[in-house]
């Protein structure tokens, strides 16, 4: 019989407790993977007795504690303890300013570089043929047949017969114009018809192109020519030299090839052979599409669009892709919306490196306007305060505090767990076969009851690789919890079966094809400035990299029906843009549809510039999604290599559409209430009403704002002002800041002492006494007059009402950036940050202030989020139109601000009006 109460095993377990307490300092506020007590059953041994199971004697115990992070471990950074400014700047905070100066001059070179290779000859670039060297004997290349018919000619291809005196755009070239067309042509004595696909010679040392004959013309200038419609081979495209990769046994298959849309006019002598080419539906059985391709040199399935680095189903002459007519959406869905205003169609959510819940948050939003249900079921972060600020937000998740690469060892293992325990015949009599003890023998002194298993992991928190279940013992409350090997938990089949049969039940871990959408930013620290031994040679061989190759592993391992990776731009600038074709070629491998593209924040709605890169994919029996066009009047400048210019979402340069006029600080925060330099309250009240249409939207409850995770209803303090908190500085610091004149522009550059020379450098002024503070520092302090060779006008600068900030940065010391607030002694609070990222006012965050702050500078900008959680609703449930990458979002998308905005619970009485 288990024993009745833990005295029975005082001295083990007071030594357990010691070390218990100790975890729990390191590990506080982990409410999904407790890891309090993993040290504590270092020595114990338990069984089960009565109506429980055993175990056996342990004959190796779990390490305790926490091992120390290694080396180039790039999911996140230690958690910061210290949530006061330092008194002065670090080096990784000195070298985010050096950074950035060095970038630009650093950017320029790339752009050039790409510019150069642009026109060597990278991806892309315009083909043409180049006339084959004619063996003895062989005969000219001629026209074979009487010509097409002048009127059906004229039909066929108007343009060639257009004598145009209009002004070409200077990128624009004048079409060969014709004399007249034919059907065929002969060439080395081989008879080529339209339709025929054909290897047509390339330059010097290129491998000979792959066309599709779509014309045969004679020209104005007598000449005789052949229009070609282009096939891409994988290392033609964006992917390049990436055609190598194998991911989780996907590979490139070089029979494969895309067909394009791009076409050049070549002289009829560049023809070199026929090649037979078969179209294969990307939806088509495998042994069926193994029969078609046997006897053929290559096949299609896709197309190519160096526009966006776009890889799609190809479409049908009704102007839809394969994906469109089968869009996997059955014909007894619901209506868009229930009764309550929820819609009806559901999908679920995998958010990897989810941090606070950015990405995920802002994709369920835009999700809803579009009539899709999208749910966040699962998010892994290392993060454990990210983790817990997720979780309070989305208290339906199922968030798991550990790395990705455990995460994905976890599921392999549970798809094991399921076939055993849930996909097997239970009436096999399984249970009854299987031994196990009745109970009857005594229990040692230093043995336990298992009386629930609770939870599941993979390593993780200083324990050996594999697999653990998370021990409820009879008894002992849950301060006693402790994570078991399964090794250890042999003699408990019954208790594992319960587990996992519950667990399955309520998919606490997806199984592939679970999963509709993975979201995920994965961390390339590899390419950070800060790192002085980047690998440009291979970037994956770097650790900081590897966490790109999970995302991947992950996504080839659930197959889910969409996937959305974000990341910095420098996926496109680093070593060529080595990662970012990285994730393009993986996708590709899998036999995902795929495109890539560049979104500026401010073009959705806030007062920041921030480029990131969304790499969408979609499965080929899916529609692929597109890019939203920006609704906010923002100019785009820089930020993107030459290579993937095309890949910026904005309008065309011709095209005039109506936007709003850009937001400006002001716009975000003017309405918050006055704080001090040392705020202690997470919770307050706004003490004023909105001023702007921003305001009001980023007031909304969550009702209001479509946010369906806490069921409809109303959260803890919502209608209250979270977390407007600001970091606080030391007091050398403060003093300094209240020395910083309140006007645009300042910074301390108008500190007593200081003039600016020659070049815009700094420099004492003789004239004036250097200033102390009352501690007996320097008012201004040396670092500020050297930052960037005394050329930066950053530290301790002051922002101002009519600016747009360049980013959100993770860390709030105005040591060396402009992050002042416009008119108060302090740097922005965490929520004005929030605003500026667009988190709703309801969302709040958990950890110290700094880990506040990290967690929302990392974050993924809610509203383009948003926009582009509406374009995967479109495409999800089949909507989406034509094959262009662009959407323009409807006015009811942008109008929801002012339609929801009446019923606000966070919208204290009073008039409302535009700043």
């Amino acid at each position: 019989m288990a024993p009745s109460s833990p005295s029975s095993a005082a001295p083990t377990r007071v030594s357990a407790r010691k070390r218990a307490a100790k975890t729990e300092e390191i590990h506080q506020n982990l409410e999904e993977e407790e890891v309090v007590a993993a040290a504590s059953s270092a020595k114990r041994r338990r069984k089960a007795a009565a109506s429980s199971e055993k175990k056996p004697k342990q004959s190796k115990s779990p390490k305790a504690g926490r091992k120390k992070k290694k080396k180039g471990e790039a999911e996140r950074e230690d958690p910061v303890e210290d949530d006061v400014c330092a008194d002065e700047p670090d080096e990784e905070e000195l070298a985010i300013g050096e950074e950035e100066a060095e970038a630009e001059a650093e950017e320029q070179a790339m752009q050039d570089e790409a510019a150069a290779a642009a026109a060597a000859g990278s991806p892309g670039k315009k083909r043409v043929g180049r006339r084959t060297a004619a063996a003895v004997g062989d005969h000219e290349p001629e026209f074979v047949g009487e010509p097409v018919p002048a009127a059906e000619a004229r039909s066929s291809w108007p343009k060639r017969y257009e004598r145009s005196t209009a002004a070409k755009r200077l990128d624009e070239e004048e079409d060969v114009k014709a004399r007249c067309h034919y059907r065929s042509a002969k060439v080395d004595n081989i008879v080529y018809s339209l339709g025929d696909d054909v290897y047509v010679k390339a330059g010097e040392n290129e491998a000979d192109y792959i066309g599709r004959i779509t014309e045969f013309f004679e020209g104005i200038d007598q000449c005789h020519y052949f229009t070609c419609r282009w096939f891409f081979r994988a290392e033609d495209t964006v992917i390049n030299s990436l055609v190598s990769i194998n991911v989780d046994g996907h590979k490139h298959d070089p029979r494969r090839v895309f067909l394009s849309k791009e076409k050049n006019d070549n002289a009829l002598d560049c023809i070199i052979s026929k090649i037979k080419i078969v179209y294969v539906n990307p939806n088509m059985d495998p042994k069926a599409k193994a029969q078609l391709i046997e006897h053929c040199d290559l096949y299609y399935d896709m197309s190519y669009s160096v526009e966006y680095s776009t890889f799609a189903n190809i479409p049908s002459e009704n102007g839809q892709s394969v994906s469109e007519t089968t869009s996997g959406i059955s014909s007894d869905d619901a209506d868009l919306e229930t009764s309550s205003g929820r819609p009806g169609r559901t999908a679920t959510l995998l958010d990897l490196y989810s941090g606070c819940g950015g990405m995920s948050t802002g994709l369920c939003l835009g999700a809803a306007c579009s009539g899709l249900n999208l749910e966040t079921r699962w998010a892994v972060d290392l993060n454990s305060f990210a983790c817990q600020s997720l979780k309070f937000n989305h208290p339906q998740t199922e968030v798991r505090n550990e790395k990705a690469d455990d995460f994905l060892a976890l599921l392999k293992e549970w798809s094991v767990l399921c076939d055993k325990y849930v996909h097997q015949d239970m009436s096999s009599g399984l249970a009854g076969s299987e031994n196990e003890e009745d109970g009857s023998s005594p229990l040692d002194k230093d043995e336990f009851v298992v009386e629930k298993l609770i939870g599941i992991c993979y390593g993780g928190s200083g324990r050996d690789n594999g697999l653990y279940f998370k021990v409820h013992w009879e008894g002992y409350g849950p301060e006693e919890d402790t994570w078991e090997p399964i090794d250890n938990l042999s003699d408990c089949p019954l208790k594992i079966r319960e587990f996992v049969q519950e667990g399955y039940r309520r998919k606490i871990l997806p199984l592939p094809g679970d999963v509709d959408v993975i979201c995920g930013g994965p961390p390339c620290q590899g390419i950070s400035g800060f790192n002085r031994f980047r690998n440009r040679n291979e970037p994956l061989k770097d650790e900081k990299n590897k966490q790109m190759v999970t995302f991947m592993d992950i996504v080839a391992y659930l197959k889910p029906k969409y996937v959305l990776m974000e990341n910095v731009v420098d996926i496109l600038k680093f070593a060529d843009g080595y990662l970012g074709r990285y994730a393009l070629s993986c996708l590709v491998a899998m036999n995902y549809q795929a495109r890539l593209g560049m979104m500026v924040a401010g073009c959705y709605g806030l007062p920041q510039f921030r480029m990131r890169v969304f790499l969408w994919g979609a499965l080929s029996s899916m529609v692929l999604p597109k890019y939203p066009l920006p609704t906010y009047d923002v100019v785009v400048r820089g930020g993107a290599p030459n290579a993937f210019l095309q890949c910026i979402v904005a309008y065309d340069e011709t095209q005039k559409p109506s936007l709003k006029k850009a937001l400006l600080l002001g716009d975000a925060i003017s309405d918050l209430p006055e704080v001090e330099n040392h705020q202690p309250n997470d919770v307050m009240e706004y003490g004023r009403s909105p001023k702007t249409e921003f305001q009001r939207y980023i007031r909304l409850g969550r009702k209001d704002m479509l946010d369906w995770s806490f069921g409809g209803e109303a959260g803890p303090d919502e209608g209250k002002l979270l977390d407007h908190q600001p970091l606080r500085l030391n007091n050398d610091d403060y003093e300094r800041v209240q020395q910083i004149p309140v006007k645009k522009g300042a910074n301390f550059r108008d500190l007593k002492g200081v003039k600016v020379g020659a070049n815009n450098v700094v420099e004492w002024d003789p004239e004036i006494k250097r200033v102390y503070l009352s501690s007996g520092k320097p008012l201004v302090p040396d670092y500020a007059m050297s930052f960037i060779k005394g050329k930066s006008p950053k530290p301790f600068g002051r922002l101002w009402w009519d600016e747009t900030v360049p980013t959100v940065v993770t860390r709030a010391e105005p040591h060396n950036q402009i992050i002042l607030h416009p008119t108060q002694a302090r740097v922005l609070t965490i929520r004005e940050n929030a605003r500026l990222q667009g988190f709703p006012d309801y969302y709040r965050l958990f950890g110290p202030i700094k880990e506040k702050y990290i967690q929302v500078g990392n974050a993924v900008a809610v509203p383009v989020a948003r926009a582009l959680g509406y374009c995967l609703g479109q495409a999800y449930l089949g909507e989406s139109e034509g094959s262009h990458p662009l959407y323009e979002l409807p006015p009811s998308f942008t109008r929801t601000v002012v339609q929801a905005g009446a019923s606000s619970v966070a919208t204290p009485a009073g008039e409302v009006v535009e700043q």
